[in-house]
């Protein structure tokens, strides 16, 4: 009981500093602020973070509860391809209206920089371990060709997705994430898909 109450004050705080960093931006979110807002203590926010600035990797996690939901709607006869094309096309709309560009571009930022752990790189994820199961899937259903790995494949996959995210910063947001993509990814999975 006392692992899930611990889930649980800092699901709170990671939901609640999201929240207030799209509502009012990162600089003018304090901590307190952010205690505030997730009903906690100062006492249990320093036991999970050391500060504002420790919150930033937690975008990661917040992906990946977006992509168990996206998963659990995905209709009963879809294909791997189409699952690949619906959950990029759903996380990008995600992050283009409830995340600032300013907050993406500090996560991919402190990802650069970062002599510790690298969230996005982390084959742990569910966003790892979703993306092979489907390409294994896809595999497996003569989708998704087999003279490369799953690994392989998964990561081309998410690197392609780093770099779109990174070039739409970059461009501040200068045309729709979710509509590049969609016009793009279909010709990127098209090298790894079976013709029929």
């Amino acid at each position: 009981m006392k692992k899930k109450n611990m889930r649980n004050t800092k699901g709170r705080i990671v939901s609640a500093a999201w929240h207030l960093f799209y509502e009012q931006g990162y600089e003018n979110t304090t901590v307190d602020d952010i205690i505030f807002e997730s009903e906690t203590s100062k006492g249990s926010f320093y036991h999970y973070f050391s500060g504002k600035d420790s919150l930033l990797s937690t975008l990661s996690y917040l992906f990946d509860e977006k992509y168990e939901e996206l998963s659990a709607s995905f209709p009963e006869n879809m294909d791997a391809i189409s699952k690949l094309l619906y959950l990029n096309s759903e996380m990008f709309r995600i992050i283009e209206d409830t995340i600032s560009i300013e907050l993406l571009a500090r996560l991919l930022s402190t990802q650069l920089v970062t002599k510790s752990e690298k969230h996005l790189l982390d084959k742990e994820r569910t966003y790892y371990k979703l993306l092979r199961s489907i390409i294994v899937e896809g595999q497996e259903n003569g989708e998704i060709v087999k003279d490369k790995s799953a690994n392989d494949i998964v990561k081309a996959y998410a690197m392609y997705e780093r770099a779109l995210m990174y070039d739409w910063c970059l461009c501040n947001g200068e045309y729709s994430l979710r509509e590049y993509s969609s016009a793009m990814l279909p010709m990127f999975i098209s090298g790894y898909k079976i013709s029929k």
